[in-house]
């Protein structure tokens, strides 16, 4: 006897279906050798399927040496085939589809936050570029380079951040990172140890939290309000010394908030105090919607503060491109641990973001996508506001690429957020964030970079059947399972 299942909704070929489910009862010895599978009219008759469907599949398995054919007798299971863990952990890592599912096969509205518009990337544009560098590129690029980053890239760099955020800095105190994950994890690897102290916002991304305690460092969580980390309650010195403040200024993650220039001021007063640095995290700033971009902490105190940016969320995470602006006392010992982390970014293409960003196309980018985000920001704080009224309340609308929902009478536990899920729309908790538990339950961060206007509107739909109804079982089933005997 056969137990086989197929699910018409998946976003799997049946051929493939069929294939991997009997290379896998195989591996784990479900099915031993010798045993004789049932003829592919029968498979198919039972699962409804195209006998062809069936074949290819049976033939696949031949191809690869898992069954056997034997004339006017059928197929077996060939023998000397099992592999129990092999088999688990190919199930494992099926690959998954472009479209995310939930457990009922049903498309998934993501509001996953800091996605660029991923199909208005200007890959024809970015491609020539690519190619232009490449064929006139001097041979040093093919080699070995410095592991600060190529000396053209940073210079326009600095003439870009400037130009646009205020920082001031020299080449020399550029150095190229592969994203902003790998300038993080410099920062803790140079400045943090087991008896380190970093002081630091709360809520923050959970990754950076992961960053700086696998050093063994203490964080010290200071509360963020609409404006940012809120100042009054910074630790005593006299109780802690902290290496650094961690801060998100411009476009605080994930609450939204701006810190004014009062709290800057103070922030700065308090460093030179602790004789500590600021490491600011400028992520996604160039999306500001009613004035221009916040300049930068850096540009008033450039020798202490640490400056993190990079071009996943203004152009591509694939472009894997992020950068440390550093104070010129550190320069020598960050350029020492890149090193020994990857002796240096990609050459080519740190040739190419520079020419792309010296002609103007960068800036030409972000205005036109900006544009684009403004309205989609606009269309999901409408359709929270229609489908919730008062019961909504709009967090870090300015900038970035999402914004913050608070439900005052909604608790966004487990159970909640499986039933958003099961519902067909995927949403993110701030509290999965809070280093102090329990302050942001009723939160959830929205992203609308990569997200269409018309998704926007359907996931707010099913967020709030969600919230305001009881969700009703889906009794409809595409999965057919069958016995063959």
């Amino acid at each position: 006897m056969l137990w086989l299942t197929i699910d018409r909704d998946k976003p799997i070929p049946l051929i493939r279906q069929i294939y991997s489910e009997l290379r896998t009862k195989i591996l784990i010895g479900e099915l031993t050798a010798g045993y004789k599978l049932p003829s592919t009219r029968k498979v198919a008759s039972e699962l409804q399927l195209s006998r062809n469907v069936v074949l290819e599949a049976y033939e696949q398995l031949l191809a690869e040496g898992y069954i056997e054919s034997r004339r006017g007798s059928g197929y077996f299971i060939a023998s000397g085939i099992y592999l129990e863990q092999h088999a688990r952990m190919t199930e494992a890592v099926l690959p998954q589809a472009n479209q995310p599912m939930n457990d009922a096969g049903k498309a998934l509205i993501d509001f996953r936050s800091g996605v660029p518009a991923l199909e208005h990337f200007p890959r024809s544009l970015w491609g020539k570029t690519v190619q232009r560098v490449c064929l006139k590129a001097p041979m040093s690029a093919f080699g070995y380079n410095r592991p600060e980053g190529r000396t053209e890239l940073r210079t326009v760099l600095c003439r870009y951040l400037y130009r646009t955020r205020g920082v001031q800095c020299e080449p020399e105190q550029i150095i190229m990172t592969s994203g902003a994950t790998q300038a993080l994890t410099l920062i803790a690897d140079v400045l943090l140890g087991s008896d380190s102290n970093v002081v630091i916002e709360d809520p923050i991304t959970h990754d950076i939290q992961s960053i700086f305690t696998r050093t063994g460092a203490r964080l010290l969580p200071v509360p963020t309000d609409e404006s940012g980390m809120d100042m009054e309650q910074l630790p005593s010195l006299s109780a802690h010394r902290p290496r650094f403040v961690f801060v998100t200024p411009s476009h605080q993650f994930p609450l939204g908030g701006t810190m004014p220039i009062q709290r800057r001021l103070q922030l700065i007063r308090y460093a030179r105090e602790a004789d500590c640095y600021i490491v600011e995290d400028d992520y996604d700033s160039e999306f500001r919607y009613e004035s221009a971009p916040i300049s930068s902490i850096q540009g008033l105190a450039s020798e202490r503060v640490i400056y993190i940016g990079s071009f996943s969320k203004i152009l591509s995470p694939g472009l894997r491109q992020g950068y440390l602006v550093l104070p010129k006392a550190l320069v020598a010992s960050y350029q020492q641990a890149k090193w020994l982390s990857d002796l240096h970014a990609p050459s080519i293409d740190q040739l190419a973001l520079g020419v792309f960003i010296e002609e103007g196309h960068l800036e030409k980018y972000v205005n036109r996508v900006k544009k684009l985000y403004k309205k989609r920001r606009q269309c999901l704080i409408d359709a929270l506001q229609l489908a919730f009224g008062d019961g909504v309340r709009i967090w870090g609308e300015a900038a970035g690429l999402h914004i913050v929902a608070a439900f005052p009478t909604v608790r966004f536990t487990p159970n909640v957020l499986a039933a958003l899920e099961e519902a067909g729309v995927r949403v993110y908790p701030v509290e999965e964030h809070a280093i102090v538990k329990d302050r942001h339950a009723d939160k959830i961060i929205l992203g609308y970079g990569n997200t269409s206007e018309a998704e926007i509107e359907e996931g707010v739909e099913r967020i709030r059947s969600v919230l305001r109804y009881i969700p009703q079982e889906n009794n409809t089933s595409t999965v057919k399972s069958s016995v063959i005997e």
